[in-house]
């Protein structure tokens, strides 16, 4: 059976069939209508570009053939954007097959602020191409053809991409249950499937921009085919569309790589791929960090541990990671035996809780651990410090009883946005994760540990998005996503609940009547992995880190050499007072002294003249230049000292 839409049954002119509310307007008919046409009809409208017929989108070819409530998506509406971006990557497919014939189109997902599309070619592409493609996309979406839906059973289904040798769309039809609508969508003589909705035309398709290629695999896993991603962006105007680019182009200067080899932190080399050089000032940066949430975790009473990095694969297997993470974990083998380098902290601290007998008296119990923990990630997906194969986390973990869970999590959260805030992050984006498919524990289990977590959010007074299906293996998880100064979004903390982990490595408390019961376990980490974290910092920042977290807060420049043992006394004087501090005595002009560690983002430049020599003062400029005039050394370590207390974003006391 074969529903193309737009088909409607002949009935009397006077009868009224229906009624519908499109925003608060009633409207009666007396036939069956497209929402496209009901929209044309009886409003003025031009920015339309779906609905939702009873809280569900639909595409505005949609036929109402009873009463209901109809509310318009506008192309600036963020669901809006979604459509234009998910008809865009179709269009995509419409103009590489005319280039590219016998490409293979897989699958083309929206995605934050654009979409991609997976192909398999024997046809490399590369920038060029890309701009030839745009430039096809531009011609067809000119065109304002119309795309038109249709509705087909799964063995249509087949016959359609059988006939266009479209290999990868027939394995996904497979996977279809028989029971789920299956729709495809005309472009002209190009055919691609969808849920959908999309857009009835390409008229809203005129601002969208190819950016790249990458490469990726069928189904996500490195031992299946290899295939191209085209990843495009697309948008309602042009205005917002630059805007978009102007952003990327700033990203591009914020690069954390290029800021990493600029200001000398750290460095990559094929030899150790995915792995990090770290140099002085970027480890001292990186150990500024951790040790401020050292700080945390002692005020809050964690016990801070350290678990070995090579753990016998049984444990593995027992904690149910082995089957779960397999393709990410390194092996490696000693006299016979099969051991894995440790991918996360959890099996380790279970092994530390289990040494010696607990009472339920003793929880909660607070175990953290900055976990040195590597990752078999794909080579294609590694990307600086943001995707590498070692890395750090702020490891915790909490066993507590079932009373404990709900005020233990809400000082999680809390400390979460204390912590984000004083790293100059104030805009935090939360969502629930639910139950994956691929999971250990009963359902019970499940539900009593999602209604936890939430009603530990609600009681918070906490928004938060529900994220279906992507829990943890062993238990739900909330994700806490920051958005940086360029409105980018990055995941970082994450608190997960797990009622199995505890029970499947045999840890235990003894209860109040004597029993034992397996503790619950919350998995919670902050900052994520402090490499990641140091790179979002650094593009934040575009390098200017705030005082107290820079790897040199202050460097002392000599005129002459009159002045140059007078600079190492005041510099030992400065480090004495906890203020990071070096010295630039080299036989060059001031002026080039200057503009060298201005590049080098320091925050203050100390410069020391005759006049500065007798008087015993510092004449203090800031790396953006401004001069904060001739002080003693005393005046200016208390400026430092209250600045880097209060952690503050100036370098000009007075500006607080």
């Amino acid at each position: 059976m074969v529903e193309v839409v737009g088909s409607s049954p002949i009935v009397p002119k006077n009868r009224i069939m229906f009624k519908v509310t499109v925003d608060n307007k009633v409207i009666e008919s007396n036939k069956e209508i497209s929402i496209e046409e009901l929209v044309k009809t009886n409003f003025s409208y031009d920015d339309i570009v779906a609905a939702k017929v009873d809280g569900t989108l639909v595409d505005l070819s949609q036929l109402i053939k009873s009463d209901c409530d109809i509310s318009l998506v506008k192309s600036s509406d963020e669901e809006g954007l979604e459509i234009i971006r998910h008809t865009c990557a179709h269009v995509f497919g419409h103009a590489i097959k005319q280039v590219y014939p016998e490409t293979k189109m897989v699958i083309g997902p929206t995605i934050n602020n654009g979409f991609y599309y997976d192909i398999f070619s024997d046809n490399s592409i590369s920038e060029k191409e890309l701009s030839s493609i745009e430039k096809l996309m531009k011609k067809l979406s000119k065109k304002n053809y119309k795309i038109i839906r249709e509705v087909i059973d799964k063995d249509k289904a087949k016959e359609v991409f059988t006939k266009r040798n479209e290999d990868y769309k027939l394995k996904l039809i497979e996977e279809i249950p028989e029971n789920e609508t299956i729709a495809i969508y005309h472009h002209e003589e190009y055919i691609d499937m969808c849920r959908g909705p999309h857009l009835t035309s390409t008229k809203f398709l005129n601002f969208f921009k190819l950016m790249k290629v990458s490469g990726s695999y069928w189904k996500g896993d490195s031992k299946n085919q290899q295939l191209q991603r085209i990843y495009g962006t697309a948008w309602d105007t042009k205005d917002n569309l630059k805007s978009y680019l102007n952003k990327l182009e700033e990203a591009e200067k914020r690069d954390h790589r290029k800021i990493g080899q600029k200001l000398d932190l750290f460095h990559f080399q094929e030899e150790a791929p995915g792995l990090v050089f770290w140099h002085d000032k970027g480890w001292s940066l990186f150990n500024i960090i951790k040790d401020f949430i050292t700080q945390y975790l002692r005020v809050n009473h964690y016990q801070i541990i350290n678990t070995p990095q090579v753990l016998d694969k049984s444990l593995w297997k027992k904690s149910g990671h082995l089957d779960k993470f397999s393709d990410l974990i390194f092996d490696v083998t000693s006299e016979s035996k099969e051991f894995a380098i440790k991918p996360m902290s959890c099996p380790g601290h279970i092994q530390v809780y289990n040494q010696g007998l607990k009472s339920y008296r003793d929880l909660p119990i607070k175990y953290a651990e900055f976990g040195i923990v590597h990752r078999n990630e794909p080579s294609g997906t590694l990307h600086g410090l943001m995707r590498i194969r070692g890395f750090t986390q702020d490891d915790a973990h909490i066993f507590c009883t079932p009373d404990q869970i709900e005020s233990e999590i809400k000082k999680l959260i809390n400390d979460i946005y204390d912590l984000y805030n004083t790293f100059g992050f104030t805009e935090i984006k939360v969502e629930l994760s639910t139950r994956p498919e691929k999971r250990v524990g009963s359902d019970e289990i499940w539900d009593k540990s999602e209604k936890a977590l939430a009603s530990a959010l609600n009681s918070s007074s906490i928004n938060f998005e529900h994220n279906e299906g992507d829990g943890a293996f062993y238990g739900p998880k909330i994700d806490f996503s920051l958005l940086d100064s360029l409105e980018r979004e990055w995941q970082l903390g994450t608190i997960q609940l797990d009622f199995s982990m505890p029970t499947r490595l045999d840890a235990n408390y003894i209860g109040a009547s004597g029993e034992k019961i397996a503790p619950v376990m919350i998995h919670r980490a902050i900052l994520g992995s402090l490499e990641r974290f140091v790179g979002i910092l650094l593009e934040e920042y575009a390098g200017d880190l705030p005082l107290w977290m820079a790897p040199v807060q202050a460097v002392i420049l000599n005129i002459s050499e009159n002045q140059a043992n007078h600079c190492e006394e005041l510099a030992d004087e400065l480090n004495s007072a906890n203020i990071r501090c070096s010295v630039d005595s080299r036989n060059e002009k001031i002026n080039y002294k200057v503009r060298h560690h201005s590049m080098m983002r320091t925050p203050y430049l100390l410069i020391i003249g005759d006049k500065e020599l007798k008087d015993n003062h510092i004449s203090v400029r800031t790396r953006t230049g401004e001069d904060l005039g001739v002080m003693n050394v005393d005046k200016f370590v208390k400026m430092v000292e209250t600045l880097v207390d209060e952690k503050s974003k100036n370098l000009n006391i007075n500006q607080e």
